[in-house]
């Protein structure tokens, strides 16, 4: 086998920044093929229901039924699933949902109103959503995980229903997935995947029910449907592949390193592993290491790919550079891998994820940390947020006017509103007004 290609680059080389735009440039999810497919799909499902829904299913998952019930997971048949998973996979499901509940509840936000000198009361009402879809991938892994992180914040901020779709390629699906189901609180399944499962959550079915959000990753086809039915439903994020940077001094085992750049390149080729060190010795000791390690890995083809692809590590001058590139990459996992990582942390502004410290590695938060895994990617933590409870709750402004509030502002209104030539809202606040 052909030995590992791994890009070795220095920041102090001038072309630096034309070379890091380029490792980070990724396509967009979607293209004509794939939008055009999409369009059609949303409308059959809008206009057929669940006539489209089950010729959907049999084209794309190879899994003909005769009646939208055999689409529904059957609660025996959920149970039977947590039953038979073996008790040391039900106890590391249960321990993880029980962190990822307590982190998130420490995220819940409360209403919250004040009462001015005269009288008037000013507010914030809270309240959940009252139903939510979970997509579920169900083509070349299961991600049981990925149901705990959607479902169980959902849960902690009070929404009243969670609607999970999953595919099930020729009736075949994952136990793990239906027990983590189980254990996050999941109301109601159906076997139905794609954008077919993303419109019919989005505009709803004769049996699918609307939603107001969709939450969970999927391949390019449910990415392309989320972005086509936003404004219809609430979005949590158009997710890209799976990246990790790691900023480290030297002092970590390579091998630790080069496992945790491989921890991500695994997903699939798309996705990016980036490591930022002051020491150049060590940066050849984790490339010798991945190249030891790779024959080891279940996937190593996809890990190939996505290294030479994607990946680089990357010579800096000290670790204050190496903190302003990682500002400058957003990444979605950063691990700090250095003795003192709190004074790092300082100098970071955008991650989805800071993994502090040479113990903690990403799979941690991937999994039983606590954090959720669902974070922003390709730069968008710049102004995003990971899932949380959150994104699960809105906002109500609350506004009560005493009769002495209400003259005051009216005046201030009514000049306003007739500087804009909206009459009648200045009438309106100055039939309040006292003289």
């Amino acid at each position: 086998m052909n030995t590992l290609k791994v890009k070795m680059l220095e920041s102090s080389a001038a072309d630096f920044s034309a070379q890091l735009e380029q490792l980070l440039a990724w396509e967009s999810v979607s293209n004509d093929n794939v939008q055009a497919a999409v369009v059609e799909i949303i409308a059959s499902v809008r206009h057929r229901g669940d006539a489209a829904l089950l010729d959907y299913t049999a084209c794309f998952d190879r899994y003909s039924v005769s009646s939208m019930e055999a689409l529904k997971v059957s609660s025996e048949r959920v149970a039977t699933a947590l039953a038979g998973i073996g008790e040391e996979r039900r106890t590391a499901l249960e321990l993880a949902a029980e962190r990822v509940k307590s982190y998130h509840e420490h995220q819940r936000q409360e209403s919250w109103q004040y009462q001015e000198s005269d009288g008037t009361i000013l507010g914030q009402k809270v309240t959940p959503l009252d139903r939510v879809g979970l997509y579920v991938p169900g083509g070349k892994a299961s991600y049981p995980s990925s149901v705990l992180m959607n479902a169980i914040p959902a849960k902690v901020a009070g929404v009243r229903e969670i609607v999970m779709v999953v595919p099930s390629p020729e009736g075949e699906l994952s136990d793990m997935v239906l027990a983590a189901a189980a254990v996050a609180g999941v109301d109601t399944i159906y076997t139905i995947g794609g954008a077919q499962a993303v419109a019919a959550l989005a505009y709803g079915t004769e049996t699918v029910p609307k939603v107001d959000k969709i939450v969970g990753p999927g391949n390019i086809y449910v990415a392309t449907a989320k972005r086509q039915v936003f404004g219809q439903v609430g979005l949590d994020m158009i997710a890209g592949p799976s990246e990790i940077l790691v900023i480290c001094d030297g002092g970590t085992d390579p091998d630790w390193i080069a496992m945790d750049l491989f921890s991500q390149a695994e997903h699939d080729e798309d996705a990016q592993a980036i490591l930022l060190s002051d020491d150049a010795d060590f940066l050849v000791a984790v490339r010798d290491s991945m190249r030891a390690l790779l024959p080891t890995m279940e996937r190593a083809e996809i890990i190939r790919a996505s290294v030479e692809a994607r990946c680089a590590l990357i010579l800096v001058d000290d670790l204050q550079e190496a903190a302003e590139i990682a500002n400058v990459i957003a990444p979605e996992h950063l691990e700090l891998s250095v003795a003192e990582p709190e004074l790092l942390l300082k100098e970071i502004r955008h991650a989805g994820a800071i993994f502090m410290g040479r113990y903690t590695a990403e799979a941690l938060g991937d999994y039983c940390a606590g954090p959720n895994h669902v974070l922003p990617t390709s730069g968008t933590a710049r102004f995003s947020s990971p899932l949380g409870v959150y994104d699960f709750q809105k906002r109500s402004s609350l506004i009560q006017c005493s009769a002495a509030g209400a003259s005051v502002l009216g005046k201030t209104a009514a000049v306003l509103a007739r500087g804009e030539s909206l009459t009648a809202h200045a009438r309106s606040a100055e039939y309040r007004v006292k003289d």
